[in-house]
């Protein structure tokens, strides 16, 4: 499979000629189910799940009954670390919680389906390949002009490097993501309704793919 690589930096020159995909990165038999698969593992994986209560054992003090059983006219109580009083344990309190539930991705089903997605976008002509995102300027607006011509309002890019001027241009712009081959991840991927990559960073994914 061949695309073309244009120029994003020069827009007057549109195209400098093809680049092969590799097939066995590019060109991956669809499967929705295990595309599924990978991207709900990895989302659950990702939760923290460290939201936490104190029940009335965890509670600091209440050790010591607060007053006599009898004759005091108040209420019994054994203990100010109960749930009734303020400052005290909660009743059904809630512990961490594993969103993961032991799930675990094989590092070959975990790759398949980054090929998978990847193959996605090139069948459907989003994926788009350029020589490189060697801006000059920091602005934001410099970048969006650039982003006119050539056509891309929502666009995920991959370059091998992500320097200073590219990160100041690009964070302020919604929907326009920039990161390395080495922070590639399914849901970005999958979400991206346009893929950008540089071929210096083609490369290395198809390198850590292949």
């Amino acid at each position: 499979m061949k695309v073309k690589v244009q120029s994003f930096v020069d827009t007057k020159k549109k195209s400098l000629g093809d680049v092969s995909l590799q097939q066995s990165v590019f060109g991956v038999e669809q499967n929705s189910g295990l595309v599924h698969q990978v991207i709900t593992t990895f989302l659950s994986r990702a939760r923290q799940g460290s939201r936490a209560t104190k029940n009335r054992t965890m509670v600091s003090g209440g050790g010591k009954k607060p007053w006599r059983q009898k004759g005091t006219g108040r209420a019994r109580a054994g203990t100010s670390s109960s749930p009734i009083w303020v400052g005290g344990g909660h009743t059904f309190a809630k512990s961490s919680y594993d969103y993961s539930q032991g799930k675990k991705l094989n590092k070959k089903v975990y790759r398949l389906g980054i090929r998978c997605i990847l193959s996605e976008h090139a069948a459907n002509e989003t994926l788009h390949i350029i020589d490189s995102l060697a801006i000059t300027s920091h602005k934001t607006k410099d970048f969006c002009e650039l982003l006119k011509h050539f056509g891309a309002d929502k666009a995920l890019f991959i370059t091998e490097d992500v320097t200073k001027d590219l990160h100041l241009a690009t964070r302020n712009i919604p929907h326009i993501y920039c990161i390395t081959p080495s922070e590639l991840d399914p849901v970005t991927l999958y979400q991206a309704p346009c893929v950008i990559i540089t071929q210096k960073a083609l490369d290395q994914v198809t390198e850590n793919l292949a």
